[in-house]
């Protein structure tokens, strides 16, 4: 069980000074199925598959979740399909300054999780729900921090515009979704608290862009889905 002493040390690490232990190293997504019809169709026709149990999603010290939900943009770009991101601003309570996909807590105005994603990326990023197709969720995601997020997959179609509302995001930018969806990017890293309390997380850095934790956690389980 987690302690509330672990889960403090837990947050303040720099995930980018820990070792990489191994590489996960799956195959890339074939690019038939990195195209907004490809993943529209794995969605609409899912197969069988199994969503990745993380260390952060066995060892929460909580046992009662606050659900929220995020969205997983996909952004119909010439070049190809690109996931929207965002940097979170560094002074909030919760996974400060780490890259996220929009979106946050279920208020009980909402009719669902996926209105929960359009509202809260609406809130902080400005993307108006009108060029939101949602295609799909991936498998409820439990954090450390006590949230159960329902991911929330959907299709951009520019042109749109953004903005960041400062109090909650830094900033917003874009990753080629062919790189994400490559097996040979998913680094593993480790945590040691002690001898017997040690965390393995994923990390997929991108530039200068240090995607890991919940938000690469979610994204494994989209790779699972699209490459099985």
């Amino acid at each position: 069980m987690q302690t509330n002493e672990s889960l403090r040390v837990k947050l303040a690490f720099n995930p980018e000074q820990l070792p990489i232990i191994s590489v996960a190293g799956e195959a890339a997504v074939p690019s038939t199925r990195l195209t907004a019809e490809g993943v529209r169709q794995r969605f609409a026709d899912a197969p069988v598959w199994l969503p990745e149990v993380t260390d952060e999603y066995l060892l929460s010290a909580v046992t009662s979740f606050k659900p929220a939900s995020v969205l997983i943009p996909l952004v119909m770009r010439e070049q190809g399909l690109t996931l929207l991101l965002t940097h979170r601003a560094a002074h909030l309570q919760n996974h400060a300054g780490q890259i996220s996909f929009p979106g946050g807590r279920y208020e009980e105005f909402d009719n669902s999780a996926i209105e929960t994603a359009l509202r809260e990326t609406q809130e902080e990023i400005g993307l108006d729900r009108r060029h939101v197709d949602v295609i799909g969720v991936l498998p409820k995601y439990r954090t450390a921090t006590g949230y159960e997020i329902t991911p929330v997959v959907s299709l951009l179609q520019p042109p749109f515009e953004l903005v960041a509302d400062p109090l909650e995001v830094a900033s917003i930018f874009e990753v080629p979704l062919s790189f994400l969806m490559d097996g040979q990017n998913h680094q593993r890293r480790v945590l040691v608290l002690n001898e017997s309390d040690r965390r393995i997380f994923y990390s997929m850095p991108y530039q200068q862009h240090f995607i890991w934790g919940a938000t690469a956690g979610m994204l494994r389980n989209l790779f699972h889905l699209l490459r099985s």
